[in-house]
């Protein structure tokens, strides 16, 4: 058979691309420097008429003095809240632009804004970014600080509710000296954030945002003679700031081994392992983050085969490098599974690294990695933002834009005597240990003491000499506002073409040659409501199974015969569809389809994997069972749809303890039988081919594919009425810091005449940053981090989900102000004519930047095909946006938002909340567990 034959040869041996390490790799640009010290990046790609703008302050949390923590991150939220010639929104002149990418974070080093925007809006982002840089101060007063120190704390506390959420913070301080730059973690302390002031917040800005401590990147549709022009235009006239002390690497590496616990409201002990290594520039730190992946970067990887094929005593393990500008760390997390021994784990892991050490990684693991990594920088090659970072973060932390490159070389060329030398250098002591124990009731939260101040901190870099520095004057009138975007380039989807296999499978395929990597998807008309009338998660279960063996090879070979060839290789499930897809690289097609057919139509399902895999999973349910989300993603669907329905089923696909317990070889293969065949599937291509070579090549590998004697699978979803009531499900989760409130009800189908009059109302309802839900909760009451409106496209009727994880104390105000908008959308307060033009100018002008990549393209062929659209569905999307009236979104708002058929989960500490929601009295109230069952009252 062809399938066996492309399978027997020449896949075994390494990629004879990794010969050479940075062939045909590069990014090309131009550099520059302004007068006032602004460097500047230029990359020019033309492939889509976009620009992606991205700006770093090189200021992060470790320039935070003592009593001032999350300042940086603090100040990050400041820049998007107006400057002195925007007072609105940051966000609101992109999304009317049709940015495509937009947002900003803060780390340890570093502050990072970015925008990706229709080239004929690069005036207005430079405009946009240039106004918070020079021209910030005037707009922040005490309301504006109070407002985004809200938002802020809203955010740790989100962060921290999660399980396992504070292992960071105490992490840090217990591997770095009180007075190393990294004791602290990025958010800071609710009492520095509660303790700063005005003054200490502008003082921040005028110490570290100058011109002269930023790097700007341009790349994308612009050439290197426009942007200096244009950047000269909007950002010489802003000084260079002062002298900007730098602290010198220090790794603080211990020579004792240390260990700490912590409680936390956690399905399963969590175990993390970690050294202080070098920074990110040294080679060492290069040579360890490969060491990370043979040790821990996947199933391959030596911990995974001995803890959880070998040994079976934990559920999931990996090994890690964090790259930071001081000090790298180096870390492993395993969890370990119900009932094994902790003591064991730690044992395992211990050895396991001390082999490594011994030994170093064999000359295949090593390449196997080496092979990985460079498929990875290939992929990273297509999105503008994608190079942008790469140039903007190696000039900021290597002195270079191209800095990068020599990295690459040292990993590319990197020998097994290498890694193993610099592992024995600094994994042979210093290791800390930190263990997170179950608890059923709320978890101590102790304050951290972590290390003392050490002698041997360096002494700081004194800031290099700004004075010589200068301001260019600028003719920009900002009295006069942002500037108009006043045209719009068209997008340019590519031409989609149709073709089948001997077989009758049909192949569809947009070309896109940016990069030589090849996208797919088999597409199958299944999903989680193939699981009506038999065990919850069969589907979402089968298909993980997949890549887990096949007749001829275990799942370690697949594995690893996917490492070589620099294949990434996914299954999965929706409500309506599975699909197993991929992304190959060009050089190596034939050899990846072999592979890839071979996973999708020669599974195994042996006992070994099957019982591994379901540990695997059960731990998962129970993991999902302890996040707010998971627990309210589980238990509204059976809530709003009812028991039996093909929908009424957790949302996240992944069934029951019971039901997947339950699960045998029998089930899989029946299952896979009657959905996963060739009369039920089509073939969806993007990227670097022609219809008559992908044609080819799969007729090798699938056209000699025939379906089973089994009956192919049927699914039927009927229509459910609407809940004459609303009804109010109670969760507890003691001591958490906030409330998950999630109310859902049902809506036309994604395939209804009105879809895109629906999901136009939802945008701006509750479906965009500036849309009604999240400027109430997050930015006017600064009771959440965020707040939005969303559906889950499906054939059936599909849910509409109003989402805001709240603070405690402000539960029950939040849920009166979810509830008033929906009732005031389509009533009182129904959409303005400007909320709807401003997302009509949004989703048009963001078109072009929508689709820059083959995985963009492949999804919308995805779409178009599961949901019955036209080749030219999003071709000719702007037109059919354009034309859609106000009425029309109105009336989408009053046949889908019906707050008297809100189904309301609200997960907490009931003890705090569970009052308040009672007697706003929005109907009955039912506290249930996390499997969804009625709890009873307390006696």
């Amino acid at each position: 058979m062809a399938l066996a034959a492309a399978l027997s040869g020449g896949i075994v041996s390494t990629p004879a691309f990794a010969a050479s390490a940075t062939a045909g790799i590069d990014i090309p640009y131009t550099q520059f420097t302004l007068p006032n010290g602004l460097r500047v990046i230029v990359h020019e790609d033309r492939k889509a008429p976009v620009v992606s703008v991205a700006i770093w302050y090189h200021v992060g949390s470790k320039d935070e003095p003592a009593g001032k923590t999350g300042f940086a991150h603090l100040f990050e939220h400041l820049m998007f809240n107006g400057s002195e010639n925007h007072k609105g929104e940051y966000f609101e002149p992109f999304e009317k632009a049709g940015v495509s990418d937009i947002n900003g974070n803060t780390w340890l080093d570093r502050t990072m804004y970015f925008e990706t925007v229709p080239t004929t809006a690069l005036d207005m982002a430079l405009w946009m970014e240039s106004d918070r840089m020079g021209h910030l101060l005037g707009a922040i007063d005490q309301a504006t600080l109070d407002e985004q120190r809200g938002v802020v704390q809203n955010e740790k506390r989100q962060d921290e509710n999660e399980p396992y959420g504070r292992m960071g913070e105490q992490e840090l301080a217990e591997i770095y000296p009180a007075n190393h730059p990294y004791h602290h973690d990025t958010i800071g302390s609710m009492a520095d954030l509660n303790a700063a002031s005005l003054e200490d917040v502008k003082n921040w800005f005028r110490n570290y945002y100058g011109a002269a401590n930023t790097v700007l990147v341009l790349s994308g549709d612009i050439d290197a003679k426009t942007a200096k022009d244009k950047v000269a235009k909007y950002f010489g006239d802003i000084p260079a700031g002062p002298p900007v002390a730098r602290q010198a690497e220090w790794v603080a590496p211990r020579t004792t081994s240390t260990r700490s616990q912590m409680e936390d409201v956690v399905s399963q002990t969590r175990i993390l392992r970690e050294w202080n290594i070098p920074a990110r520039s040294e080679r060492d730190f290069v040579l360890l983050d490969l060491a990370a992946d043979v040790l821990g970067g996947g199933k391959t990887s030596r911990l995974y085969q001995r803890l959880v094929y070998q040994d079976k005593l934990v559920d999931s393990v990996s090994a890690g490098a964090s790259p930071f500008e001081l000090s790298g760390q180096f870390e492993i997390t395993a969890d370990v599974k119900q009932g094994a021994d902790p003591a064991k784990v730690e044992a395992a892991i211990a050895d396991e690294v001390s082999k490594f050490l011994a030994e170093g990684p064999t000359a295949d693991e090593l390449a196997r990695v080496q092979a990985q990594d460079r498929a990875s920088t290939i992929r990273g090659l297509e999105r503008a933002l994608g190079k942008a970072s790469r140039l903007g973060e190696s000039a900021l932390y290597l002195g270079s834009p191209d800095a990068w490159k020599q990295q690459f070389e040292w990993q590319q060329q990197a020998t097994s005597a290498d890694v193993q030398a610099v592992a024995k250098k600094w994994l042979a002591q210093g290791d800390y240990t930190l263990t997170v124990v179950p608890t059923k009731t709320a978890p101590k939260v102790e304050e951290v003491a972590g290390l003392p101040a050490s002698p041997d901190r360096p002494a700081d870099i004194p800031g290099a000499d700004t004075s010589k520095f200068t301001v260019t004057r600028s003719d920009v009138d900002r009295s006069k506002g942002v500037p108009e975007v006043s045209s719009f380039p068209d997008l340019s989807f590519p031409k989609v073409e149709r073709g089948h296999l001997k077989n009758g499978i049909e192949v569809v395929l947009a070309q896109r040659h940016t990069v030589p990597v090849v996208s797919m998807a088999l597409q199958f008309d299944a999903g989680y409501a193939s699981d009506a009338g038999a065990k919850l998660g069969t589907a979402s279960f089968t298909n993980a199974m997949l890549d887990e063996g096949t007749t001829t090879l275990d799942s370690v070979e697949i594995a690893q015969r996917r490492e070589r060839l620099g294949m990434n290789l996914a299954t999965g499930c929706g409500l309506d569809s599975c699909t197993a897809s991929a992304s190959i690289l060009k050089s190596n097609l034939a050899p990846s389809l072999a592979l890839f057919a071979d996973v999708v139509r020669n599974p195994a399902f042996r006992d070994a994997d099957l019982e591994r895999v379901r540990a695997q999973w059960i731990a998962g349910i129970a993991q999902e069972k302890t996040q707010p989300t998971g627990i309210a993603l589980r238990t509204l669907p059976p809530l709003v749809y009812g028991a039996g329905h093909p929908y009424a089923i957790p949302f996240t696909g992944s069934g029951t303890e019971a039901s997947i317990s339950s699960l045998s070889a029998a089930d899989l293969r029946a299952w896979q039988s009657a959905w996963l065949r060739p009369d039920n599937v089509r073939i969806l291509v993007a990227g670097d081919t022609t219809l008559p070579e992908i044609t080819a090549q799969l007729d090798k590998v699938f056209g000699d594919w025939k379906a089973s004697d089994v009956a192919k699978g049927t699914k039927n979803i009927p229509v459910v009425a609407a809940q004459p009531s609303p009804r109010v499900f109670l969760i507890d989760k003691p001591g958490a810091q906030q409330s998950l409130i999630l109310a859902g009800e049902l809506a036309p189908p994604t395939t209804a005449p009105d879809n895109l009059q629906i999901n136009t109302m939802n945008d701006a309802f509750g479906g965009q940053f500036t849309a009604r839900l999240n400027m109430n909760l997050r930015e006017d009451k600064h009771w959440a981090y965020g707040a939005y409106s969303f559906s889950q496209d499906a054939l059936g009727q599909r849910p509409f989900m109003l989402y805001a994880p709240v603070q405690t104390d402000k539960t029950t105000e939040s849920v009166a102000e979810v509830l008033k908008e929906a009732k005031d959308v389509i009533g009182a307060r129904p959409l303005t004519a400007a909320e709807i033009a401003k997302v009509k100018q949004s989703n048009v002008r963001s078109l072009p930047g929508s689709y820059e990549t083959a995985g963009a393209v492949l999804g919308a062929l995805q779409s178009n095909a599961l949901y019955g659209r036209p080749d030219d569905y999003v071709a000719t999307l702007k037109q059919r946006t354009e034309a859609q009236t106000d009425d029309q979104i109105r009336a989408a708002a009053t046949e889908v938002i019906h707050p008297e058929a809100l189904t309301w989960v609200i997960v907490g500490d009931l003890a705090k909340i569970e009052a308040g929601i009672r007697g706003l009295d929005i109907g009955p109230v039912q506290v249930i567990d996390a499997d969804g069952k009625p709890v009873a009252p307390a006696k």
